[in-house]
């Protein structure tokens, strides 16, 4: 019984030995059953070190995937999520880049009509003719509202419209701001400076209908608002892309090192009286 249970020892440590490392056999059969184990216990802390080489980081994971979406997917071999994070990049970019044009492009159209159409001295001319019926109380002349040579003093017009009070709710913001622009096909005071209203002689009061082109433009304008609305959205799903990402990366490399497990183990074996140990070596991967 001796000499099989020494044969096999002899045959496992052929098998286990590299070419250029040979296990050295003592004839005692206890002493060479240990060296036997040690071979083979050094063996699977070679494989064990292969097996950690393979793992991923999930720092590095996650901080790939948030400077680049699907970067850290790629990494720890998740590629169809790689793909899908990169898709949603490039898609919402796109998306972002197409409106925020439009939205320029609508702009130029709405601030050329308002250029071409609304008037600041047709405001200010209706304003001084009906400041009084407005605000029995205000002096007209106590305001120089245009200059000599015939152009708004806006600070001036700005102190009227304060003076005045009533539906003149707020100031004309400067020549071409953007305030400007928004306040003149919005608040109902401006409707009096289309060029669609009539003059100074035309009456006007807080709830009568808008003009046409008040109307026209207060659409235009809205456009581009709903175009630069739809870019603002694309930007929040690129910062929501990187984040989502950079989580689900990290995740990935921590689930990629859970599906490539690896254990071992010592095994007991009697043979009548005596008592061997053996290493196993357990290798699992999940797909």
């Amino acid at each position: 019984m001796k000499k099989v249970i020494l044969l096999l020892l002899i045959f496992a440590s052929i098998v286990n030995c590299q070419d250029k490392k040979k296990l050295k056999l003592t004839g005692n059969l206890f002493i060479d059953s240990k060296l036997s184990y040690l071979e083979s216990s050094e063996k699977i802390k070679l494989e064990d070190s292969s097996i950690d080489q393979h793992k991923k980081s999930p720092l590095l994971s996650g901080v790939l995937s948030f400077a680049l979406p699907g970067a850290g997917q790629f990494y720890s071999e998740r590629y169809l999520k790689s793909i899908i994070f990169i898709a949603a990049e490039v898609a919402a970019i796109t998306v972002g880049l197409i409106y925020d044009k439009k939205g320029d492009d609508q702009t130029e159209v709405f601030q050329n009509f308002a250029l071409a159409h609304w008037d600041v001295r047709r405001y200010a001319n209706w304003t001084i003719k009906n400041a009084k019926s407005i605000n029995p109380q205000i002096v007209v002349a106590d305001y120089k509202v245009f200059d000599i040579n015939g152009n708004v003093v806006w600070a001036e017009l700005n102190r009227l419209e304060s003076a005045i009070g009533n539906y003149y709710s707020h100031r004309l913001a400067p020549f071409k701001d953007q305030q400007y622009f928004e306040m003149i096909g919005k608040y109902p005071q401006f409707n009096v400076g289309w060029d669609d209203f009539g003059d100074e002689n035309t009456p006007f009061t807080y709830g009568d209908p808008l003009t046409s082109k008040f109307l026209y433009y207060s659409k235009e304008r809205g456009k581009a608002n709903d175009f630069y609305n739809v870019a603002s959205t694309a930007v929040i799903v690129v910062i929501s892309n990187h984040i989502i990402s950079a989580i689900d990366a990290a995740w990935s490399a921590a689930s990629f090192n859970k599906d490539l497990s690896i254990s071992s183990e010592i095994k007991k074996v009697d043979f009548g009286f005596r008592t061997f140990y053996y290493p196993q070596l357990n290798l699992q991967y999940n797909f």
